[in-house]
């Protein structure tokens, strides 16, 4: 990919359009065929691409557009072995214990891939820009499988997942795609009770055989706008330096660009994906404080080793924010760009 220097990126997801959510309802109640839900598919990949190529930014997603979530329904839609679980809550405010949870009762596989390779296909004919593909991870997939009789526990379910995603991962690099993002929100989630070795084991595991340039978002929960867990990432290095990953992306706009020094109390080769636009906030920064928060960060990152990116994806944001918070990402690294090269 030909970029300029602190390009400018995405993590994954966009935010979805009033009209999205009426046709989804809609297709819910039976009223779409296959052939309406594509078309309606399409028509809001095209809006992320819109909105992200007005903005400016450099390297796109399709918005993540065809997933009714981040992880939810269309992976575990995919695959079989599973069985869905009754709601723990139907009511009160909404938390992470009412989102869907499934069983395993037979070895989980994914016959038909987990429509990854679709996704790329169509984004693909829509742009010219570079273009990154995100994928959930084996450990946070597993977060909503309990193991039954089949798997011990866990960790053994994101192992048996990590087989169906490598072989999604390499059918996308033979289609063509070059840069490919994993995002893994539980590993800082359970950085502090869990194994961050076990962590690398298994990520490394995921992307085995995988060429392409390979991402790893970590963050915190973004359900409903909100983390699930004690915000730090320092329980994760320095272990974490050792994924077999050629870019971190991890979030320090929310936290007021805290543990942003951890990039220089542990050096790496790795290019940092900074999270300098708060998603979970309905303040839109302007393009003077993207671009002093470029400049915190460039304290502890050369600029050939540093993107730009929202701390996560735009599906809990307002579509209004969303584009204005793009537009100040870019409009702010470009001031940036100027005061190192002289031009933007």
């Amino acid at each position: 990919m030909t970029t300029p220097i602190l390009p400018t990126s995405v993590i994954g997801s966009y935010a979805w359009p009033a009209w999205l959510h009426t046709a989804l309802d809609a297709a819910r109640r039976g009223e779409y065929g296959p052939d309406d839900l594509r078309e309606t598919q399409d028509d809001a990949v095209d809006m992320a691409v819109r909105d992200q190529e007005d903005a400016g930014v450099d390297i796109i997603t399709d918005g993540e557009m065809r997933r009714v979530g981040f992880f939810t329904a269309e992976f575990y839609g995919h695959m079989t072995g599973l069985r869905e679980l009754p709601p723990r809550r139907k009511v009160g405010v909404v938390g992470h214990d009412q989102r869907e949870s499934y069983e395993a009762v037979e070895p989980i596989a994914a016959p038909e891939g987990l429509g990854l390779l679709e996704e790329f296909a169509y984004v693909r004919t829509r742009t010219t820009r570079p273009i990154k593909m995100p994928c959930p991870g084996p450990f946070t997939l597993a977060g909503r499988i309990k193991p039954g009789a089949i798997y011990r526990d866990r960790l053994e379910v994101a192992y048996a997942l990590a087989g169906i995603i490598n072989r999604e991962l390499r059918a996308l690099v033979e289609a063509g795609v070059t840069f490919i993002q994993l995002d893994e929100p539980s590993y800082a989630v359970h950085a502090q009770a869990g194994s961050p070795a076990e962590f690398v084991r298994l990520f490394n595991q995921t992307v085995a055989g995988v060429e392409a340039r390979i991402g790893l978002h970590l963050c915190f929960g973004n359900y409903v706008g909100r983390p699930v867990a004690r915000r730090t990432y320092r329980p994760l290095f320095p272990h974490i330096l050792d994924v077999h990953a050629d870019e971190l992306a991890l979030e320090f706009a929310n936290r007021e660009m805290a543990e942003i020094a951890l990039w220089r109390e542990f050096p790496s080769d790795k290019t940092l994906a900074a999270g300098l636009v708060d998603v979970k906030n309905y303040y839109v920064e302007t393009p003077e404080d993207i671009a002093e928060r470029i400049r915190r960060a460039l304290e502890v990152v050369s600029p050939e080793k540093l993107t730009i990116t929202p701390d996560c994806g735009f599906s809990q944001t307002a579509r209004w924010a969303a584009r204005a918070k793009l537009r100040a990402m870019v409009e702010g690294t470009r001031i940036v760009r100027r005061e190192l090269t002289g031009t933007a």
